[in-house]
């Protein structure tokens, strides 16, 4: 079964320095019958205005990945971390028992436009953790690059949950398949362009959910498209 999740029926929120939308319940956004799926529990698209941010503030027992569109985050935590991430660079951080971050854009003039994710550990109490690497646009270019993993394989972020995470960029003419095992789940988000799953076009901002299948193809319609893929128990 496929179901799309459109950009605009995502919930929605204008603080003025911050643009963002919800794919799923977050804040004052609530809505019952998207509430996650499967491990990924969050998946929020934000536009920074220069200069503003994200405060420190807490979470704990999330594994919270962080995927840069445009501009520069620069990040700070209380393991000691301090990093400026830009497009092409996946940021890990596993909440576990504690810790708190700041997300500024450290830019004083340019947008910060960027995908925050959170997925669910596969239990509570780890010790808080950070990573980070880097994946050129030809690492993602005409196939899925597998940025995040159970184990770190393919030289992946290695995360505390039974899910991986593919990035991609497919440019005109070029297309990618992906296989999962039956009782696997996807959920892939497209983020630039249209990209065409299994004969659905998704636009950015567009998400596709689906169970029950176990082959998919993916294609660019029009031009580049860029987008996530979840492949989720």
């Amino acid at each position: 079964m496929i179901t799309l999740r459109r950009a605009n029926e995502r919930g929605h929120a204008d603080h003025g320095w911050l643009d963002t939308w919800h794919s799923f319940s977050f804040a004052d956004y609530h809505d019952a019958a998207h509430m996650g799926f499967r491990a990924l529990r969050v998946l929020n698209e934000d536009r920074v205005k220069p200069g503003m941010g994200f405060g420190t503030h807490g979470h704990r027992d999330m594994e919270i990945v962080s995927y840069v569109l445009e501009g520069a985050l620069a990040h700070r935590d209380s393991m000691g971390t301090g990093s400026t991430i830009v497009p092409g660079d996946v940021q890990y951080m596993s909440a576990g028992t504690g810790v708190s971050h700041s997300e500024i854009n450290a830019s004083d003039s340019g947008l910060l436009h960027f995908v925050q994710i959170w997925i669910l550990p596969d239990r509570a109490g780890y010790a808080p953790r950070y990573d980070q690497k880097r994946f050129e646009r030809h690492d993602k270019l005409g196939r899925l690059r597998l940025v995040a993993s159970p184990d770190g394989t393919e030289g992946s972020i290695s995360i505390r949950q039974d899910a991986r995470l593919h990035a991609s960029v497919l440019d005109e003419e070029m297309s990618a398949s992906l296989a999962v095992p039956k009782g696997r789940h996807l959920w892939v988000q497209a983020l630039r362009g249209v990209v065409d799953v299994n004969g659905h076009a998704l636009s950015a901002g567009d998400g596709l959910a689906a169970s029950g299948e176990t082959a998919f193809v993916f294609r660019p319609r029009g031009g580049a498209a860029e987008f996530l893929v979840f492949d989720l128990a």
